[in-house]
């Protein structure tokens, strides 16, 4: 029997250029020329990552395109002079020319991600502050993508938050951090379903993990106990119909194709 859920569950990596996955990912010798229509040929889905330190040339989307069979979907970070460095204001002009570039995905055009950083008392004194800048930026977003958002100042996270992204139709992007609360945890205290798709990051402790390795060929870390705990959840929001974007990062556990197999196996 065909489970429907299969094809509401889009599992990925967080970019695919990655030359020491050559060998236990990609074929021996492979180029990196090659590398995106190998990964295609094996998931449904990836995170651009490289959108967010500049804006890609729309031949350079294109190409994307090309390399991806029918059905494949990219996710992409907006960049991030519109969210580090300008952070929301003055930018219209950058987030237009991403989103011109970014049309060339055409049909393969998944969701936006709006990922902010961990923002000190200097910056936004309080959430109220940063929902103040981010209120009227959002009103202005354009409905023809879909948008998740990213903050990583965990006691921002709160109702306020979660309803204005339900306004405006945008997922919460939950991640797998270090200093985030674990998905448990959250949800014993909020609901961060807020539109018809769920956004998932797997993003491990960076600074932790490069203290090992800063070579991403193989598993570092153990951890299946963590994964565990995503699996009721997503499971839950397949059930609900909601569409399951999952992106693992090599900093999550050393080897993110391997980290995702292991979700794909346990979800199984």
């Amino acid at each position: 029997m065909n489970d429907p859920s299969r094809a509401l569950l889009r599992l990925g990596t967080s970019s695919w250029s990655v030359d020491s996955w050559v060998g236990p990912f990609y074929p021996a010798g492979s180029q990196p020329s090659q590398y995106l229509s190998i990964y295609a040929q094996k998931y449904s889905c990836v995170e651009i990552d490289n959108t967010f330190y500049r804006i890609p040339s729309s031949a350079m989307v294109r190409k994307w395109y090309e390399d991806t069979p029918p059905g494949f979907i990219f996710a992409a970070k907006v960049p991030r002079i519109i969210t580090h460095e300008k952070i929301l204001e003055n930018c219209q002009e950058d987030l237009t020319a991403f989103l011109k570039a970014m049309e060339a995905l055409e049909d393969k055009r998944g969701p936006l991600l709006l990922q902010f950083p961990y923002f000190n008392k200097n910056v936004f004194p309080s959430s109220d502050d940063f929902l103040t800048r981010l209120s009227p930026f959002l009103k202005k977003l354009s409905h023809n993508w879909r948008w998740a958002l990213e903050i990583r100042n965990k006691w921002w996270i709160n109702r306020r938050l979660l309803d204005l992204l339900r306004e405006h139709e945008m997922a919460f992007a939950l991640i797998d951090q270090a200093w985030i609360p674990r998905i448990g945890q959250l949800l014993k205290k909020h609901d961060p379903d807020t539109t018809d798709f769920i956004y998932i990051r797997w993003l491990g402790d960076r600074k932790g993990i490069e203290e090992t390795t800063t070579v991403w060929d193989k598993v570092v870390v153990d951890r299946r106990p963590d994964l565990q705990e995503w699996v009721t959840p997503v499971r839950n929001w397949l059930q609900k119909s909601r569409v399951v974007y999952g992106f693992f990062n090599n900093h999550y556990a050393g080897h993110a194709p391997a980290s995702l197999e292991m979700f794909q196996q346990m979800l199984e």
